[in-house]
C-alpha cells in the first residue's frame, strides 16, 4: 500500500473497481446460500435486535440504494432512501431475493464507470466508492450470518485488509449516522493497526479537531498498536471481535485503545 492521507481518491489498491465488483458477486452468492434453508428467524448476536431476515433484508436493500445511486451518479446527497426494493412476499424467498438483489448491482456496475465523479459520504467523490462500500457490507453481514448460525468466518486476507482500509479512512466522514465520532480527538496520540499476514498498517493520529490516518509501513512508533491477521482486523473494527481475542497482539495505551473503540462504532 502506497503512503498517504485521508484526501486521496486511491488508497493503494490498483485494481479495486474490478476486485470490488467481482467480490460482491461471489460475497453475495455465498450469503444466499448460506442463509438458504436456515431458519429465518434465528436471531444474529452481532446485530442486536436483528433476525437472519433482518440481516438479509439490510444488505439487499443496501445493494439495491446504492444501485440507484450508482444509475444516477447522484451530484448531491439524496433526500430519500426510498427504492422499489421488490420484497419477497414470504421469509422463503429472502436468500433468492438477496441474489436477485446482487444481480441489479451488477447491472449498474456494466453501465457505470467506477472513475466517474459523484458524491459519497466518504473520502472518494467518485462512483467506485460505492462499489467498494456495497462490498464491505455485504462482506460484514455475511460474517454476521455465519456467526448467527455458529460458523467462524473465513475472509480472503486481501479483501480483508482492503475492508480494514476502507473503514479507516472513510471513519471521519460517518460522524452523521455514527456521531461518537466527533468526540476521536486529541493532542497527537497516536494508535496503529498492523496486519501480521499481509500489507496493511495504519497509523492513525489524534489531533484537536478530529484524526488523520496515514496507510503504509513507518518506523514511527505508536502509542498503542494492534497486531493481528487481517480477517480478524476487520472483524475488530467493525466490532464483532474484541480485541482481548487471542489472535491479536496489543500494545500501549490501554485508555487510548479504549477511547478510540468506544467512539469508531460504525
Amino acid at each position: 500500500m502506497s503512503t498517504s492521507d485521508h484526501t486521496s481518491d486511491h488508497s493503494g489498491w490498483a485494481a479495486a473497481p474490478a476486485t470490488h465488483r467481482a467480490a460482491i458477486a461471489a460475497e453475495s452468492a455465498r450469503f444466499a446460500d448460506l442463509v438458504r434453508g436456515a431458519d429465518q428467524a434465528t436471531p444474529v448476536p452481532s446485530c442486536p435486535g436483528w433476525t437472519l431476515t433482518d440481516l438479509i433484508r439490510h444488505t439487499g436493500s443496501v445493494q439495491r440504494w446504492f444501485s440507484v445511486l450508482l444509475r444516477q451518479l447522484v451530484q448531491e446527497p439524496p433526500r430519500s432512501r426510498e427504492v422499489d426494493l421488490r420484497l419477497p412476499a414470504t421469509e422463503a424467498g429472502y436468500p433468492d431475493w438477496l441474489a436477485d438483489s446482487a444481480a441489479e448491482a451488477e447491472s449498474a456496475f456494466a453501465i457505470t464507470d467506477p472513475d466517474a465523479a459523484m458524491w459519497a459520504w466518504g473520502a472518494d467523490q467518485h462512483a467506485r466508492f460505492w462499489v467498494r462500500r456495497m462490498l464491505f457490507e455485504t462482506l460484514v453481514h455475511r460474517a454476521d450470518a455465519e456467526l448467527a448460525l455458529g460458523l467462524r468466518p473465513v475472509i480472503d486476507h486481501g479483501l480483508a485488509a482492503d475492508g480494514v482500509d476502507e473503514f479507516l479512512v472513510n471513519l471521519r466522514f460517518a460522524t452523521f449516522f455514527a456521531p461518537k465520532v466527533a468526540q476521536l480527538t486529541g493532542t497527537d496520540e497516536t494508535l496503529r493497526f498492523r496486519c501480521t499476514d499481509t500489507s496493511g498498517d495504519w497509523l492513525i493520529r489524534l489531533r484537536p479537531d478530529g484524526f488523520d490516518v496515514e496507510q503504509g509501513t513507518t518506523s514511527e512508533s505508536a502509542d498503542a498498536t494492534i497486531e493481528g491477521p487481517a480477517a480478524d482486523l476487520l472483524l475488530l473494527v467493525y466490532g464483532r471481535l474484541g480485541r482481548d481475542a487471542d489472535v491479536f497482539a496489543v500494545r500501549g495505551d490501554q485508555d487510548l485503545l479504549e477511547r478510540w473503540f468506544t467512539n469508531s462504532e460504525f
